[in-house]
């Protein structure tokens, strides 16, 4: 199982701050995943091309299951995640974004800017995640019971989750 946490920054990708939001990912998944993974931090900056060029890259060659980014899903001129997304994914899960809109405004009203999504492309699984470390953690909680079902699915690697952290869900056959 191979996943990888992007953080999507012009400003940290520069070094003018410090990455806080892929080390929150990277934290959740230490304490939800039982399973063994190997799991890499990548930050880069914002932009279409820049963001597309590394998922396609992430899935296509790194061999990548679960990728999981944060950052760019904004209305700013530089958030260019979802557009860059259309580019990659073979099959876009809206439920996810709907989702991540739906809990996000349990923390603050402007969690209705966000244009987060996630799909597929080949054996790979990525999730456009928020940008603070409070709302990733809220958001992984609501979407990641169907995450390990999704990666059987689609053929990646299978991911055992604690049942204290998050209670993964798979229908009996």
């Amino acid at each position: 199982m191979k996943i990888f946490v992007v953080t999507i920054s012009d400003r940290a990708s520069r070094g003018e701050y410090e990455d806080i939001s892929g080390p929150a990912i990277e934290s959740w998944l230490r304490r939800a995943i039982t399973s063994p993974y190997e799991l890499e931090r990548v930050i880069i900056p914002d932009g279409e091309t820049s963001v597309r060029d590394i998922l396609i890259m992430l899935s296509d060659t790194r061999d990548a299951d679960l990728v999981l980014t944060t950052g760019g899903t904004g209305p700013s001129p530089r958030d260019q995640t979802p557009e860059a997304m259309a580019h990659v994914l073979e099959k876009e899960l809206p439920g996810f974004g709907e989702l991540l809109r739906r809990v996000g405004l349990e923390q603050t009203p402007t969690s209705i800017l966000s244009r987060q999504t996630a799909g597929t492309r080949g054996h790979t699984f990525f999730l456009n995640l928020p940008g603070k470390p409070d709302a990733i953690a809220l958001s992984l909680n609501a979407v990641f019971p169907a995450i390990p079902y999704c990666l059987d699915l689609i053929g990646a690697g299978r991911i055992e989750t604690d049942p204290a952290v998050v209670r993964s869900h798979r229908p009996n056959s």
